[in-house]
């Protein structure tokens, strides 16, 4: 993206194996820096939209990998969607497993003008400009084995483990502020593959929320997919979901998901535990801590990955970096900081905080059901959450609305400024509970032999 608008990248990448073929990724790619690479991912209508605007190739790119092309909408009665409506267009999901979207991308990126991709090679460090007291500025980065990389501007976009706080001190700056909690969430994961090519038929949404656990079925490339089921990590009974025949019983057991796998199974059960929300800020008292140095998606903020928002996100983020970059003569670092901090307020961080304040009220609902309380917060974001989740097949702008807030075209203040839509919600909500095993039978379903 940067590329494309005339700057000179290089990617300095500490995996070393270079992307192979996407019909080869799967069974051959690794990516140990990305501790998430085989567990179940799903790119959301608002990271396909970006890519058909900005990253062109791409999104062609990967169907003919075998990438999933489809719309939410498709196939389903005018009942429930409405009809066509200008718009729909935007619900285009193109969507595939974590090491097929990425090989894809890498290939691309490889055979930009413009961007140079060094693998293998892992940043030791940051230089700085000692002429610059303060904020620290940054010039560059040195390797593990001395090579020194200088440039107008550093990105980093380590990931989830990044850690770049350290080198920030090392270079004698000022650490970023960080907010760090765990996220609460345990996640039990297969992928399986149909022998025809199809994809499971969904009875209703992809994440389904139960009384203590919740399932995740996401469609992917090539007639694969991923089922996950997510746990409270202190739910320390539901830990035998590391066993591949607990695991299917529990997922046998949920009516609505059982049929998802069905298939052939291409990985035993893969864990994802710990994952923290995190948030890092690089401006303390109004001011940068660091100037030349600009966090990218989850060296910036991470969050838990049940909603399938941290690719779209991710790109989101990317989308507004360029933006910010569009011709910029790089002679005001100062500002330029500030102005990647406004551009990250404005355009990512709402989605950011959307995300934590679902987590930590789901998770609350989840401890409270496990303790057998009743969980109802005063909060009316979430009031109405619950309420649009429960009425959506009851009425065709309720469905829009979810769909259109789960593929982060929207945001749930916005939609709550309907104030007609809201009651709506309130009004045809159905809570009852989606069928599935009862507690005592998920725990002994868990734990049997």
């Amino acid at each position: 993206m940067l590329a494309n608008d005339g700057h000179q990248v290089t990617v300095i990448e500490r995996d070393p194996a270079p992307p192979p073929l996407p019909g080869e990724a799967w069974d051959h790619w690794e990516c140990r820096g990305v501790s998430q690479f085989r567990m179940i991912h799903v790119l959301l209508a608002a990271s396909t939209e970006v890519a058909q605007r900005q990253i062109p190739g791409f999104v062609e790119a990967l169907t003919a990998a075998g990438g999933l092309d489809l719309n939410p909408l498709s196939g389903l009665p005018d009942a429930i969607t409405g009809g066509a409506r200008p718009g729909d267009e935007r619900l285009r999901m193109v969507t595939a497993r974590r090491p097929v979207f990425e090989s894809v991308m890498a290939a691309l990126a490889d055979a930009a003008d413009g961007v140079t991709v060094l693998r293998g090679v892992a940043v030791g460090g940051l230089l700085t400009d000692p002429a610059v007291a303060q904020p620290t500025h940054v010039v560059g980065v040195v390797t593990d084995g001395g090579q020194e990389f200088r440039a107008d501007v550093v990105v980093h976009c380590g990931g989830r483990r990044s850690a770049m706080p350290d080198p920030i001190a090392a270079a004698g700056g000022q650490r970023p502020a960080e907010q760090i909690e765990d996220s609460g969430f345990v996640y039990y994961a297969r992928h399986f593959r149909s022998a025809d090519g199809s994809i499971p038929m969904a009875f209703g949404s992809l994440l389904q929320h139960y009384p203590t656990i919740s399932t995740l079925t996401l469609p992917a490339d090539n007639g694969t997919w991923g089922v996950g089921i997510v746990t409270a990590g202190r739910d320390a009974p539901l830990r035998g979901l590391t066993d591949t025949d607990r695991w299917t019983a529990v997922v046998k057991a949920h009516p609505f998901v059982a049929h998802w796998v069905d298939a052939e199974p291409l990985t035993d059960v893969k864990v994802m535990a710990g994952s923290e929300d995190r948030r890092r800020s690089f401006i303390a008292g109004g001011k940068p801590v660091v100037t030349g140095l600009l966090p990218l998606a989850d060296a910036w903020a991470c969050t838990n990955p049940s909603l399938g928002r941290g690719v779209s996100i991710g790109l989101l983020h990317a989308s507004a970096l360029r933006s910010t970059l569009h011709g910029e003569t790089f002679d005001d670092h100062y500002g330029l900081a500030l102005r990647w901090h406004h551009a990250t307020e404005r355009d990512v961080e709402p989605y950011y905080d959307d995300t934590l304040a679902f987590d930590r009220h789901r998770l609350a609902e989840v401890h409270a059901a496990i303790d057998g309380r009743d969980y109802q917060p005063n909060d009316p974001v979430w009031t109405f959450t619950r309420n649009l989740a429960a009425s959506t097949a009851k009425d065709p702008d309720l469905f829009r609305a979810q769909i259109h807030v789960g593929m982060l075209l929207d945001r749930l203040p916005t939609v709550m400024q309907d104030t007609e839509l809201v009651a709506r919600a309130a009004q045809l909500a159905d809570h009852s509970p989606i069928p599935g095993p009862e507690r005592a039978e998920l725990l002994a379903l868990a734990a049997r032999s």
